[in-house]
């Protein structure tokens, strides 16, 4: 364990907790330059290589008083990131032949087939593919937070798109299609599913929504500076239909995921909470082909399945904020030609709302958990990580 103060001009000195392997220096020193250059207030990185942790960095102020520093078991809602370990309960449960990702979404959840959606897969649901990005009425955030009514009106809705054509981020809409199939299969929400199956078993710290026995460890999350907020909002402004109701409806943010209402609400696509080291471990499990250290969760052929790519085109959802294709896989998001998880094109990732990241290797059996407080307005891409990871794969 070590323990280094650095220092921010206009502000005491931060100090920077926890390991780091002599190789990976160079992580260490992005993750301090974060604090330095790029805006960061609380944060933590964990890579693990083979399974094995070789860093594991914490630092800087869980809430923006500066009052309390952030622990090594500093939880935080980590937004899209999410999206992994839903995925995950998805596979796993076709690794154990009780879900075929290509058998229509209506076979698991008979009322989806409404509005024309019989032939909806559910590979479509794992690669944002079903045409469901938002929903077409004012859903509110206390409807948000209700899963029986949103599973409803998500099954009575037609699609934006033909279903399987092309991908549009469901940025909200994606846990709870994929969650009410494993519901409808286990009887149990996914965060359940997966606190049972996988994350508890491997003592993993990680959570869909946030128990209230955990809410004093939480850390507070914050605006991004004003410059930021009003690009943003100058991007919203621009947004296509279909984008808007993926994005804002409801608008959620900052102000919302410190609430105790998101907090205790199942929101599968977006309020996961945990450590840095808990999403290198659950991105771990792909990293290591389905095992995580000596413990194996998927069969070698289920984790290769999570990167079966389902075509690169312009997302109708994100592709205002990118100037290239992308390809989303059976649950993640490929690196491809951009780099967005390192240089292998064939890695893959997922990143929050506002900077964090889940990042999965197999080829260099490395995985990658970034979480942190102070928002960025990117979706994706947000330059703390791609520094953490350009580092990363530096030192390999």
């Amino acid at each position: 364990m070590t323990e280094r103060p650095i220092r921010i001009e206009g502000h005491s000195d931060i100090r920077i907790e926890g390991h780091c392997d002599e190789r990976f220096d160079a992580v260490r020193a992005a993750f301090e330059q974060n604090f330095r250059e790029r805006g960061e207030l609380g944060a933590a990185v964990t890579v693990m290589l083979d399974g094995r942790a070789v860093v594991d960095l914490w630092g800087g102020w869980a809430d923006p008083a500066r009052s309390r520093p952030w622990q090594s078991d500093t939880l935080v809602n980590v937004w899209s990131t999410t999206k992994g370990p839903t995925a995950l309960c998805a596979h796993l449960l076709a690794d154990r032949g009780l879900l075929d990702l290509d058998a229509p979404v209506a076979t698991y959840w008979p009322e989806f087939a409404a509005a024309g959606k019989e032939g909806v897969l559910v590979r479509h649901l794992l690669s944002h593919r079903a045409g469901l990005a938002g929903l077409r009425e004012p859903h509110s955030l206390d409807e948000l937070y209700d899963w029986e009514l949103t599973c409803a009106r998500l099954a009575a809705t037609e699609p934006w798109w033909e279903p399987g054509t092309v991908s549009g981020y469901h940025a909200m809409t994606y846990g709870f299609l994929v969650g009410e199939v494993v519901r409808r299969i286990t009887g149990l929400l996914p965060g359940d599913f997966l606190e049972q199956e996988i994350a508890g078993p491997l003592g993993i710290d990680f959570t869909i929504g946030l128990p209230q026995k955990e809410a004093g460890r939480v850390a507070e999350l914050v605006h991004p500076p004003a410059e930021a907020r009003s690009e943003q909002a100058a991007v919203f402004a621009q947004l296509e239909p279909v984008a808007l109701a993926a994005l804002i409806n409801p608008m959620t943010g900052v102000d919302a995921a410190n609430s105790a209402a998101w907090r205790a609400a199942h929101i599968p696509a977006a309020n996961g909470h945990g450590t840095a080291r808990a999403v290198a471990s659950l991105y771990g499990i792909l990293a290591g082909r389905g095992k995580l250290g000596e413990k194996r969760v998927l069969t070698p052929e289920a984790a290769e399945r999570v990167r079966e790519g389902q075509g690169s085109c312009r997302d109708l959802v994100l592709g205002m904020g990118f100037t290239h294709d992308t390809e989303v896989a059976l649950g993640l998001w490929l690196s491809g030609e951009n780099g967005s998880y390192g240089p292998n094109p064939r890695a893959l990732g997922h990143d929050g709302f506002g900077g964090s990241c889940g990042l999965a290797d197999p080829e260099a059996g490395v995985s990658l958990g970034y979480v942190m407080n102070r928002m960025g307005p990117h979706i994706a891409d947000d330059p703390r990580k791609m520094a953490l990871i350009d580092a990363v794969y530096r030192a390999l």
